[in-house]
């Protein structure tokens, strides 16, 4: 019985072993330069700087969040944005990368994020939960958004 039960462990371990070395993902260079833009205007983002997260958009930017029945361009988005963060702010964040497509300069990445957001007026916090598939294109070394969809996934709390 202790042998078996030895041999179950040793077969379920190398079964782990295996699987998690199956689904661990290996970033090529490009892949990792293009998450650490995704990063930084997150960053960015978080700390309530429209300017500086809407530096990260192209002028040629069109992108398509879940909330907004229609595509929105660099313009409108900004509106949006500004108001998002004049009414919210970003407590903590959290992005998960699924994939990240590269080639020469451009490239897509699909991710997951949660964050906690407080709602500036009434001062209640809320959890919330998205995915967002972002296109970029990179001009003079800087990837730049030229479109997305995506946004909020949870039920409002």
């Amino acid at each position: 019985m202790k042998n078996r039960s030895k041999i179950i462990l040793l077969i379920a371990l190398t079964f782990s072993i295996f699987t998690s070395n199956l689904f661990a993902q290996q970033w090529s260079s490009e892949q990792k330069e293009v998450w650490a833009g995704i990063e930084k205007y997150w960053e960015v983002s978080s700390k309530g700087d429209v300017q500086g997260f809407m530096s990260y958009f192209d002028e040629s930017y069109i992108g398509w969040s879940y909330q907004t029945v229609v595509p929105q361009n660099k313009s409108n988005t900004s509106k949006w944005i500004t108001n998002e963060f004049k009414n919210n702010t970003t407590l903590l964040y959290t992005l998960t990368p699924v994939t990240i497509w590269v080639k020469g300069d451009f490239a897509f990445a699909n991710y997951f994020y949660s964050q906690i957001e407080k709602n500036n007026q009434i001062g209640k916090e809320e959890q919330t939960a998205g995915k967002w598939t972002d296109i970029l294109m990179k001009k003079d070394g800087k990837w730049f958004l030229i479109g997305d969809h995506g946004g909020r996934t949870s039920k409002t709390q």
